[in-house]
């Protein structure tokens, strides 16, 4: 990962719910907890409009961040983080400690390519259905992927990607895999357009 991203935090004493809502509607702050690695959970404050533009890129998701309490550096993933249910800004997030030799889980986000290319939407006019956007993976904090590709140009109208079929990088696994072959979820799909014949037939059919 090329990208590297840095959060100033100050450590929080004063707790609680109206602490947390004081501290969002007066300083235009948000509340915060960093925990793991061995050390205790400490709650946190951060500037809402700086942790809102580093949200923007993607590989913030995915990064190892260095996350600087009072001056002290701490290398954290973001594990957790709550939105406002209508205004949609983060109100509180949770930093994950990361040790270097110990595995994590983390959710990668998926990119579709080849999509107009596709064998099922070029020729046999389908359209593509995304059953997930993200996978949850575990591995080594050096070996986190700032994304995992899903090449669709193979995809034929009526096939199903499933969890099998993506290429990880080299020590990535699936959480949902480890499980066993009952947990290879489906991906994506190449489906009929409704009214088509083949949409008809797969109606029926069902």
């Amino acid at each position: 990962m090329s990208e590297s991203f840095e959060i100033q935090a100050e450590s929080r004493n004063d707790l609680g719910k109206g602490a947390s809502r004081r501290l969002r509607r007066n300083e235009n702050k948000m509340p915060a907890v960093i925990y793991g690695g061995g050390q205790a959970a400490e709650s946190i404050t951060l500037i809402r409009k700086d942790f809102e533009k580093q949200l923007e890129n993607e590989a913030f998701y995915t990064s190892i961040l260095d996350v600087i309490v009072d001056g002290k550096h701490e290398s954290a993933i973001l594990k957790d983080m709550q939105r406002h249910p209508a205004k949609g800004f983060p109100m509180h997030a949770d930093f994950l400690r990361i040790e270097a030799n110990k595995a994590i889980k983390v959710h990668v986000p998926l990119h579709f390519i080849n999509e107009s290319k596709a064998q099922g939407v070029k020729i046999g006019g389908g359209m593509i259905q995304h059953q997930a956007t993200d996978i949850e993976v575990q591995c080594l904090p050096k070996d986190i992927p700032e994304f995992i590709e899903v090449d669709m140009l193979n995809v034929d109208l009526g096939d199903i990607v499933h969890l099998s079929d993506l290429t990880l990088p080299e020590g990535v696994v699936s959480t949902a895999l480890a499980l066993g072959e009952d947990h290879d979820l489906a991906i994506a799909s190449i489906i009929a357009p409704r009214g088509s014949k083949a949409a008809e037939g797969e109606a029926e059919a069902e």
